[in-house]
This record gives C-alpha cells, structure tokens and sequence, in this order.
C-alpha cells in the first residue's frame, strides 16, 4: 500500500515537473524542472525495484544530459522567450493525437497482457544489474561498441564546430 501511495506522488511531481517545464519563460527554469522530472523518474524506477535503472536515470540524464543542456544554454545565452499565439493546425491535430495515444496506452496497459508485438516482456529481472551486462556485453556487443562510436565521433564534432578561429 506505501509503495502505491509514494508512486502516485512521485508520478504526480513527475507530472508537476513536466508543467512547470512547458510554461516557463527561462530557459534555465525548464532546464531546473526537467532535473525534478528525472529525479521523479529515477524514485518510481527505484519503487518498481530497478535500481540499475534508476542509478542510470541519476547519473547519465539528471547529471551529464542536463549539464549539457545548461552548457548550450549558457552557450547561446538564451534569454527570456517571447510567447506567440500558437498555431491552430497543432492544436486540431495535437489534442485528437493525445487523447488517442492515451487511449492506446490505458488499453493496453488495462488488457493485462504480457506479450506485446511478439516480445515477452520478463518482468522478474527488470532492471537487475546481471542481465542488462550480459545483453550489453555478450548479446548486443557489436551495437553497443558502435554507439560508442558514434558518440565519440560526434563529440569529436561538437568540438571541431564550436572551436573558434583564431
């Protein structure tokens, strides 16, 4: 019953946090809310017993993804923004687009079915330390070692185009 009840508040501050990330005018302010949305997200990985997961969600999203996000921030010297009227195209579109995700999601969430689009969903070791190093390190080596890649080569890039010249 404590586990049901702390859920619902951290997901209801998750959902606070993702608001108060849409409406504020300041970019530092929204960068600030997105840290609570993650560290809302890490104590509902913690409650549904991923620690791993939630270790994950402190260290490489409300640590080095948001410090990055306040670099380019600082970067741009973003200011305030100014507010627009909005576009009445994204509003006839956006609202019908929610409403049937949520839909999709409610029933699918609510069919009790733990198969879904042919992958059986192993729940008695989510989030567990042992199998997601034995699917990074044994089972999807090559992809992982490519997406480190990757990074490091953007990263590279990254470098080379905000170097100034001198």
């Amino acid at each position: 019953m404590i586990h049901q009840i702390l859920f619902i508040i951290f997901g209801v501050i998750c959902v606070a946090g993702a608001v108060n990330l849409l409406v504020q005018r300041h970019p530092i302010n929204s960068a600030l809310s997105l840290v609570v949305v993650m560290g809302a997200l890490a104590l509902i990985y913690l409650l549904l017993g991923a620690e791993f997961v939630a270790a994950i969600q402190v260290i490489v999203y409300a640590g080095a993804i948001m410090v990055l996000f306040v670099f380019v921030i600082m970067l741009l010297n973003a200011g305030e923004e100014e507010r627009s009227r909005g576009s009445h195209i994204a509003l006839l579109l956006g609202v019908p687009g929610v409403i049937a995700l949520g839909c999709l999601v409610a029933w699918t969430m609510l069919s009790h079915n733990t198969q879904l689009g042919g992958v059986r969903i192993n729940t008695a070791d989510f989030g567990a330390t042992q199998p997601i190093a034995r699917l990074l390190f044994r089972d999807f080596l090559l992809p992982f070692e490519i997406t480190s890649v990757l990074i490091l080569i953007a990263i590279m890039g990254a470098v080379v185009l905000g170097r100034r010249e001198s």
